[in-house]
């Protein structure tokens, strides 16, 4: 289970669905919302054992952007991940899912995409982001979700999503986990993730 675009306020929303479910998560931020009054947040995801990934700085469309234009994206968001929690992200999922060769060649962190929901789209439904999630998933898959401000569907939806896919008998993990579980060396070279065994 993965979700972009956060910290917001959101994303107290969706960890207060992960805490009562008991699992964990990882979450790809946007650089620009990782601050001093996003620490707290940032800081209950760590202690609840979620994992903190890259999604860029300000959320652009990189596959037309120049090697050291996107050097700054990755960087700006690793060091404000990093000096606010002290954490290194080890994943990336590029905005809007666009990707390039200059982009591979200058990105040294995985990259991942993932079950692709739509629950970013306002016209759809709850019951449409859980049958997305759920009827898509199989072993290894990794889930694509958003936590960004106000996107209260998605909250509604994961009670539905997870004990959905527990009773299916998922378990949930971070991507982290989830690769190391499978066996899986996710440092591979022009590749990006929906899931592990892809």
């Amino acid at each position: 289970m993965t979700f972009d675009d956060g910290p917001s306020s959101t994303t107290n929303d969706v960890l207060d669905v992960l805490e009562r479910e008991g699992i964990v998560a990882t979450f790809f931020l946007v650089g620009e919302n990782v601050n001093s009054s996003t620490a707290s947040i940032m800081q209950r995801q760590v202690n609840m054992g979620c994992e903190l990934a890259n999604h860029s700085y300000n959320h652009v469309d990189m596959s037309n952007y120049s090697a050291s234009d996107i050097r700054n994206q990755i960087n700006w968001t690793q060091s404000a991940i990093e000096n606010t929690i002290g954490v290194t992200p080890k994943f990336f999922r590029p905005p809007y899912l666009g990707i390039s060769n200059t982009m591979y060649q200058n990105i040294d962190l995985t990259f991942i995409q993932g079950i692709v929901t739509q629950d970013y789209d306002s016209s759809i439904s709850v019951s449409q982001i859980v049958n997305n999630a759920v009827n898509n998933v199989s072993d290894g898959s990794i889930v694509l979700l958003h936590d960004f401000q106000g996107n209260s569907k998605t909250v509604q939806a994961l009670p539905t999503i997870i004990q959905r896919l527990k009773s299916q008998g998922y378990s949930f993990v971070t991507v982290s986990q989830l690769f190391e579980y499978k066996g899986i060396n996710p440092n591979q070279d022009y590749k990006i993730f929906s899931n592990v065994y892809d």
